[in-house]
């Protein structure tokens, strides 16, 4: 319905009282119509009363007075007007001051000047009572987060306020914000937003960034890695030194140009987790190095094990290794067995042998370092391999490879291969003993901490601290003398029967029975032959996971979680420098699995490194590889700029102004120089209403009456 209405203010509320808002009150009087008869009809009446004086008009040459106040007051009266009376209640405008918590604060003098502005903030709104603050903190997770997202914090505080009274909204942040709304579809207002620029005008900012890095990598080959270095700001340079540090301690130095695309080979030489660390020198007086790294992570795999097996005479346990190795699809088996003696004579003519001459020279000596792993089971001297193979395998050892010796009878005679060029490398030397009795291996207390051993299973169940075994017995053990290396599995009268160790750069294991075939067809129960095999080569393949030396470092959210076998160690110190290069000491403590932890919450994301007491290197990295947090990290309002012009807000340089005057406007300018202005949005409540008629009933019918009189006398006198 068709509706006027006016406001009328108590004289409380002129401008120059502003600071007693709270408590002033004011009156609004409208005038509201309720029509007694349909609102058509009403105005088919209107029309008519109109027709008639327009029509009297013409024919009598003036205007009749009296007719056309009768009636008006006539459809005034049926039209049912009233009037509402409003009480009400000056409310406070409310202004949101949001302040900037990323990461990115805490360079230079930001965190200080955010600081003093929003203290200043504060006194000054507080003293100001048409005026409620609202502190909008983000982004959520603070330091920790990868963005820095404000906005959505904002509308959260908000979102009980209407927009008629919402002052506007004051950040103090370096201007670096990520979720900025569009003010193309921008649905709600906040009033004008102004940007208190914490960083300052002349700031330098170095940054490497990578652009392309494979997630996966083969063992033994190199992947390409492409990056950038940045520079921004008021100093450029043409060239920078960049330095690589791989895991092992390996450090590789580089020159290249500045804003140009690079390429950098990396090798990859374990399987797992491959990390990298990437570092640019600084600019002079930059802002932050922490984004002058980058961390390279990648997971390395084998494309197929190369395995050699030799075999000496033939013997039960020889399928066990066949079985175990050619029934899994990623081995690439070469069997290297003795068939039949140099010296034994057999009468069968040589054109009709179906077997070839072997290739001694190629797999020994051309070809040796294609294999990943070498097998001696139960080898012989037998003069079919000249001694120089022997060295040639030793060295290959030496140099980084894998050898296993599963020792039979003939490693206590005079025809072991211990009396070769392998005995640099061999675990145990032979005491000529052959022990033919039944035992039952058992996990060493060394074993009982080492990945290899530690929790081996059979039929769900491990090895007992009363050293009562689930597995079945053995019926053979070779004697073993003057070892070397680490003990983790011993037989009859605790002699020593698996042992592992490190040679050189390589690996050597040693299994002083050949009886494991008596797990595999479940003798007396059985035993985990399979599991126990598999982790022993992939020990041998240096595996991370079964490295009784490794740190093993995992991040999950925010918590770095740092493992390592327990192996000899009480406890471990590690050494943990943060991505803002401080140093802190961790302590690993057992734990009831064999391991060594301890959980770590990041305060801050990036690369952390992590340093064992043996100079070993691990790299973890908390949050995104090249958060937006860190990829420009210069104080600018550029991205704010459409939201502030949408608005009418200003930005300013805490470092020009430090203190920039508030002001209260009921409409633009928002803000100058030196100063910055809210929306005086004159909210209010409404505390109290009332609704009269405008015009009492015995009063309309007596003014249409004496209307109605008035025009009889005076139309009838003209006549």
């Amino acid at each position: 319905m068709s509706r006027i209405s006016w406001s009328v203010w108590d004289v409380a509320t002129l401008p120059e009282m502003e600071e007693a808002v709270s408590s002033l009150s004011a009156q609004s009087l409208s005038l509201h119509f309720s029509p007694l008869i349909p609102e058509a009809m009403l105005w088919a009446l209107g029309l008519l009363a109109m027709a008639l004086v327009l029509a009297k008009i013409f024919t009598v040459r003036r205007f009749p007075v009296f007719r056309a106040l009768c009636f008006a007051l006539f459809v005034l009266v049926l039209a049912g007007p009233s009037l509402h009376s409003e009480k009400r209640e000056a409310v406070p405008s409310v202004v949101a001051v949001v302040l900037d918590e990323s990461a990115s604060q805490d360079f230079g003098r930001r965190k200080k000047r955010s600081d003093e502005a929003l203290e200043y903030l504060q006194n000054t709104i507080k003293r100001n009572e048409s005026l409620e603050m609202r502190l909008v903190k983000g982004p959520h997770d603070g330091a920790l987060a990868s963005s820095t997202n404000l906005f959505e914090s904002l509308q959260a505080a908000l979102a009980d306020v209407p927009e008629g009274r919402r002052a506007g909204v004051i950040i103090i942040s370096d201007g670096q914000i990520h979720d900025v709304p569009d003010v193309k579809s921008l649905q709600e207002s906040y009033g004008p937003v102004h940007l208190l620029l914490t960083g300052e005008k002349n700031e330098t900012d170095r940054q490497i960034v990578v652009t392309n890095a494979p997630a996966f990598g083969i063992v033994g080959q190199d992947i390409d890695v492409r990056f950038r270095i940045d520079d921004s700001g008021s100093i450029h340079e043409t060239h920078a030194q960049v330095t690589l540090q791989m895991s092992d301690g390996t450090v590789r130095r580089d020159v290249a140009r500045v804003g140009e695309e690079h390429t950098m080979s990396l090798p990859i030489n374990r399987a797992g987790q491959n990390v990298f660390e990437l570092f640019v020198e600084p600019l002079p007086g930059e802002l932050t190095a922490r984004n002058n790294r980058a961390a390279i992570d990648f997971q390395g795999v084998r494309d197929r094990l190369r395995v050699l097996l030799v075999s000496g005479k033939p013997h039960a346990g020889g399928r066990t290794w066949r079985d175990l190795l050619s029934g899994d699809p990623s081995v690439d088996l070469v069997h290297f067995t003795i068939l039949r003696e140099p010296d034994k004579v057999d009468a069968t003519p040589q054109n009709e042998m179906s077997l070839i001459a072997f290739p001694f020279r190629e797999l020994f000596e051309l070809k040796l370092y294609d294999f990943d792993l070498i097998i001696f089971d139960r080898y012989r001297l037998n003069r079919i391999l000249p001694d120089h193979y022997f060295r040639n395998i030793a060295r290959y050892v030496e140099e980084g490879g894998a050898f296993l010796e599963a020792s039979g009878p003939a490693y206590a005679s005079e025809d072991s291969i211990y009396y070769t060029a392998l005995r640099d490398i061999l675990p145990g030397a032979p005491d000529g003993q052959v022990y033919e009795q039944a035992y039952t291996p058992k996990i060493t207390a060394l074993g009982q901490g080492h990945p290899v051993t530690r929790s081996l299973l059979w039929s769900g169940s491990s090895m007992n601290q009363d050293k009562k075994a689930p597995w079945g017995p053995w019926l053979r053990q070779i004697g073993l003398q003057n070892v070397k290396g680490d003990v983790l599995m011993d037989g009859i009268g605790q002699r020593p029967l698996l042992i592992l160790n490190h040679v050189g750069n390589g690996r050597a294991a040693q299994i002083a029975s050949d009886h494991i075939w008596l797990w595999s067809r479940g003798y007396e129960g059985g035993g985990p032959h399979g599991e126990l095999l598999r982790r022993v080569v992939h020990w041998l393949m240096k595996e991370p996971e079964l490295d009784e030396q490794l740190l093993d470092v995992r991040v999950d959210g925010h918590t770095l979680i740092l493992r390592r076998a327990a192996f000899e160690r009480t406890q471990d110190v590690v050494k943990m420098y943060t991505p803002d290069g401080q140093e802190e000491e961790l302590t690993l403590t057992p734990t009831q699995n064999g391991l060594l932890e301890h959980f770590h919450r990041a305060d801050q994301n990036g690369i952390y490194r992590f340093e064992t007491g043996d100079g070993a290197l691990r790299f973890a990295m908390v949050g995104e590889a090249h958060p937006p947090e860190f990829q420009n990290v210069l104080s600018s309002d550029q991205l704010l700029t459409p939201l502030l012009s949408h608005s009418r807000g200003k930005a300013l340089w805490l470092d020009d102004t430090p203190r920039p005057r508030l002001r209260m406007v009921r409409h633009g300018p928002y803000g100058g120089a030196d100063w910055i202005a809210l929306q005086d949005t004159k909210a209010f409540n409404v505390v109290g209403a009332e609704e009269k008629p405008a015009l009492a009933l015995w009063l309309s019918l007596t003014l249409i009456l004496a209307l109605m009189l008035g025009t009889w006398l005076y139309e009838g006198r003209k006549r």
